[in-house]
């Protein structure tokens, strides 16, 4: 694989959310991540919320037994969480904010205030060799804190982009646009890894791709609303087609 190879994780929460409206087994986020897994996918990321929403502690040892590409764990920064992610030991844990009322993560972790205690946190992790990453704003105070407590990656939060130009305000989705370019060049420098992800569409995708310093993009909620009408893995193939595209 070329060192110029954006990774793409997908995200498959939501197949979770669809089987969990019924409670039943189906669909079953095992099988989208088997399926995405073939589709081109360079891993697969879940969110094991506190309130189980949608992933399931029976989803993520079950993940943990059919990958064969690593396992990207989003997880808040609790006690309990920080218990199962030791237990399974994923190739990486990705530090999210969680609210139970939000009804997707709103924004990035306030890692600066909470430095000292996060520090601790992720120490463990890093321990039993978990690849650790903080989901922050594009805010080169946020990243200079993750950097002090020792994260390994960063995963830049570009839900404002998405949002900006979903809605038509194009000057601000710019704005967004060239904040994301500019910390990922910044935490590039700082010696951290460079991940993005919120909200990314067919739309958005292709700027933030053609980000250099930008080594994976992790998408789940449109890949698996788009595969209502595509199936999942051509949705997956257009999106890793636009991302190749945009890297080339």
């Amino acid at each position: 694989m070329s060192e110029n190879h954006l990774r793409l994780g997908v995200n498959i929460d939501h197949v979770a959310t669809v089987r969990n409206a019924r409670g039943g087994a189906y669909p079953d986020p095992l099988r989208a991540a088997k399926l995405a897994e073939e589709a081109g996918a360079d891993g697969i990321t879940a969110h094991l919320r506190e309130d189980r929403r949608h992933i399931s502690d029976a989803d993520i040892d079950g993940l943990m037994d059919v990958l064969s590409v690593p396992l990207n764990f989003e997880m808040a920064a609790t006690d309990e969480m920080q218990k199962i992610a030791l237990r399974h030991k994923p190739h990486a844990v990705c530090i999210v904010p969680e609210k139970r009322e939000e009804r997707t993560t709103e924004g990035g972790l306030e890692v600066a205030r909470e430095e000292n205690k996060l520090a601790h946190f992720i120490a463990p992790l890093r321990d039993v060799g978990c690849r650790v990453s903080i989901f922050i704003a594009a805010d080169q105070r946020q990243i200079e804190a993750a950097h002090r407590i020792g994260a390994e990656v960063i995963e830049l939060h570009t839900g404002a982009y998405c949002d900006a130009h979903a809605e038509g305000r194009m000057e601000d989705a710019e704005h967004e646009l060239e904040a994301l370019r500019q910390m990922s060049t910044f935490a590039h420098s700082l010696g951290l890894e460079v991940h993005a992800g919120h909200g990314l569409t067919y739309d958005t995708v292709k700027p933030v791709a053609a980000f250099p310093e930008v080594k994976e993009l992790n998408i789940g909620h449109f890949l698996i609303g788009e595969s209502i009408f595509l199936g999942l893995t051509p949705a997956i193939q257009d999106m890793r087609r636009l991302m190749d595209e945009a890297r080339a």
